[in-house]
């Protein structure tokens, strides 16, 4: 039997095999060499890696955490002795307790998260969403399995606590802010001790409110309450408002009676020493004083009244006819008022005249 030889010698197909044959007849083992050492680079090449701003690259070798890495141009042993992950730290990411956001953008409920107890025994649905990122990649990667589901419960477990020791309406309406930032303190602990590498950044309530089946009805109550406080102020203000006026009218009253009083008590006095004044001037000179009161009667009296003053020989039949009064204001001479008296000593007392403001007209004819 012929021994078979492949490739079969002769044919224009199996030329370039003989070629390289004769190649590696000449050159000897250094090809090989020369080959292992080009793919040696290649391999050692693969262990460059950019980390990109905002990140982190974790490394590993042989699945055991080595180092962490910042932004920039760094190196590993390529594959299958080193690998890295690399973590955006800088993102804003969200979790959602209490309901999903659809591809639409809607909202839609999940009452079985969202639905909680409340101290005063009523059932609130309320609606979180929790705003981290992450503060230590390592531990964000390694030290949890699912940290975002880890997240989800211990945010439910945090607003539960926290819902349960408040009543409903300060949790719709009152104490919202103090929710949210119970439930923010209260998670951070939790995902501390669980060592998570995650910073909780923002807690914020989207819904807070009595279930759908009773939410109309809580709300008439809320409404009604709401107009209760707004009476209950309106009536403080107009109390407010009363009260000080009132209190303030009743003090003007007392000071303006006080005055009048030290008034009336002050001007008895001065009316009694003024009498006593001019009786020590009287018994002292009792003509002159006499005259002098007289005199100061009679100027008070004749003070203010319209005095025309006619010859002998003018008609008196004419002056009833005759506008004399308009005639007197006319005249300059009229224009001169009377001299008042100089007071001496003390004035004395006025007479009856003077205290009641009679306005005697006198009539004289020479």
């Amino acid at each position: 039997m012929a021994q078979y030889r492949w490739p079969p010698r002769g044919g224009d197909e199996f030329i370039w095999i003989e070629k390289a044959r004769a190649l590696l007849n000449r050159t000897g083992p250094y090809m090989y060499i020369g080959a292992a050492g080009v793919l040696l680079l290649l391999w050692l090449a693969t262990g460059f890696y950019v980390v990109g701003p905002g990140e982190q690259g974790v490394e590993r070798r042989f699945g055991r955490h080595m180092a962490t890495t910042d932004p920039g141009l760094n190196y590993r042993l390529p594959w299958p002795i080193q690998t890295v992950d690399v973590v955006n730290v800088d993102s804003i990411r969200r979790v959602e307790v209490g309901f999903r956001t659809t591809a639409a953008g809607r909202m839609q409920g999940v009452l079985e998260e969202a639905l909680m107890l409340t101290k005063d025994e009523n059932i609130v649905e309320v609606q979180v969403l929790i705003q981290y990122r992450v503060k230590d990649p390592a531990a964000f990667l390694f030290r949890v399995q699912n940290p975002e589901g880890v997240l989800a419960s211990a945010a439910e477990v945090a607003l539960r606590g926290t819902v349960g020791r408040m009543r409903i309406d300060d949790v719709i309406t009152e104490r919202r802010a103090e929710v949210q930032a119970e439930t923010q303190s209260f998670l951070e602990r939790l995902l501390d001790e669980y060592n998570t590498g995650i910073l909780v950044t923002d807690v914020r309530l989207q819904v807070a409110d009595a279930p759908q089946q009773v939410r109309d009805a809580f709300h008439e109550v809320v409404r009604a309450r709401e107009d209760r406080e707004r009476l209950v102020n309106e009536a403080q203000a107009y109390t407010e408002d009363v009260l000080p006026r009132a209190r303030g009218e009743a003090r003007q009253i007392l000071e303006e009676s006080i005055a009048y009083r030290e008034e009336r008590v002050r001007r008895a006095r001065g009316d009694a020493n003024r009498f006593t004044q001019v009786l020590e001037e009287y018994r002292r000179a009792p003509g002159v004083t006499r005259e002098r009161m007289h005199i100061e009667a009679l100027e008070v009296i004749l003070a203010n009244p319209n005095k025309v003053l006619m010859s002998q020989g003018a008609d008196s039949r004419v002056l009833p006819f005759l506008p004399l009064k308009d005639m007197q204001s006319s005249s300059p001479r009229s224009e001169t008022a009377s001299p008042k008296p100089a007071e001496r000593l003390s004035s004395p007392a006025r007479g009856p005249a003077a205290d009641t403001g009679l306005n005697v007209p006198l009539r004289a004819r020479q």
